[in-house]
């Protein structure tokens, strides 16, 4: 796979195609996987790992159906490469900030990649757009299966699948729904969101996972138990909840129109004013100012814009895919310009109300 065939695109998952995409971005579903008779990555040398990820590698390119998975060797990859890979939800950051040798396999659409040597030999993803925790389960599940019938992974029969981290002990099943919740952040109501999630042991991340900020207002919901549960009791953990906060947001959503239209129609005009018009601007007031104009077009205050363009704007104004664009490393200030200009560019027909 040559990534600049990548730059000018987005995948599946972000097309705002799938049920309730006007605040679920996507669904995902994550296993990790160890191969039996192996120590963990971590505790592996050189010539191990290598032979780990020539086992997995010549065992995934084998599969002789399927998603139709492209190797990318992330050991030789730049870092510019490695962090577009990050910033299209394809590799974690651990795996793109990780040494030794390590690779990705990635499907066409993006819906489907797997890591190799990460924090564990291997760690599978399905990405779906919208809210498809089935969808994305029935074909995580089936590559699952189709791997295993080659590969011998690491479990107990009292503890089920082995991981490095003992959180993922178990079914080593992360599920994680990505949602845009503007409103809720508007009206100061997002920490009772996070007091909830917390007391149901599901956890509330940014927009990369662990440890990273909400840019955008994105909020990812996910599971942290995995032992002694099945994949579908931890699926229907996570279903249980997202009704409900789409409920939450969407109220959110109607009361602040309610009790000022104008206002917020002024917010989301500025919002694309601002975008339509700057000649320098930062990632993060970008993400601000995007998020201000998404939940505008599900509100039917701006129109002739589609939400897909939106969505793709999230991704295109990241470092990483301004400069691989760009075809030049760049300093932060010259960024800030490059994406002005960008967002100029993709913006230069004002939307009509």
């Amino acid at each position: 796979m040559d990534l600049d065939d990548l730059k000018g695109t987005s995948g599946e998952w972000l097309r705002g195609t799938g049920p309730e995409s006007d605040i679920v971005i996507s669904s995902r579903i994550r296993l990790a996987r160890n191969v039996a008779d192996f120590p963990f990555p971590t505790r592996t040398e050189e010539a191990t790992q290598r032979e780990i990820e020539h086992l997995l590698k010549d065992h995934i390119e084998r599969l002789d159906s399927g998603p139709g998975l492209s190797y990318i060797n992330i050991e030789d990859a730049s870092p510019l490469d490695r962090t577009f890979l990050v910033e299209r939800q394809l590799v974690s950051r651990e795996h793109s900030e990780g040494t030794g040798a390590r690779g990705a396999c990635i499907s066409p659409k993006e819906t489907v990649s797997l890591m190799i040597n990460e924090e564990d030999h291997l760690r599978m993803q399905v990405l779906r757009s919208g809210y498809a925790l089935d969808h994305a389960w029935s074909e995580l599940n089936e590559l699952d299966d189709r791997l295993e019938e080659r590969v011998s992974f690491a479990f107990s029969d009292e503890f089920g699948y082995l991981t490095a981290c003992p959180t993922n002990v178990g079914t080593g099943m992360r599920v994680s729904v990505m949602l845009h919740l503007p409103a809720l952040v508007l009206t100061k109501e997002i920490q009772k969101v996070f007091q909830a999630m917390h007391k149901m042991n599901l956890a509330v991340r940014g927009l990369y996972g662990e440890g990273s900020q909400a840019l955008g207002d994105f909020y990812q919901i996910s599971n942290q138990v995995t032992l002694g549960r099945s994949e579908e009791q931890i699926i229907q953990n996570v279903k249980r909840v997202i009704p409900d906060i789409l409920a939450y947001e969407r109220r959110a959503r109607k009361a602040l129109v309610n009790a000022d239209r104008q206002r917020l129609h002024d917010q989301v005009a500025r919002a694309y004013g601002v975008l339509r018009s700057a000649r320098q601007i930062s990632s993060e007031e970008t993400m601000e100012k995007l998020s201000s104009l998404r939940m505008g077009i599900t509100l039917g205050l701006l129109d002739n814009l589609e939400m897909s363009t939106v969505n793709e704007l999230f991704m295109h104004i990241q470092p990483a895919h301004l400069q691989k664009n760009r075809g030049e490393l760049l300093e932060s200030s010259e960024r800030n310009v490059v994406r002005a200009a960008y967002l100029r560019s993709r913006l230069a027909d004002p939307p009509q109300n």
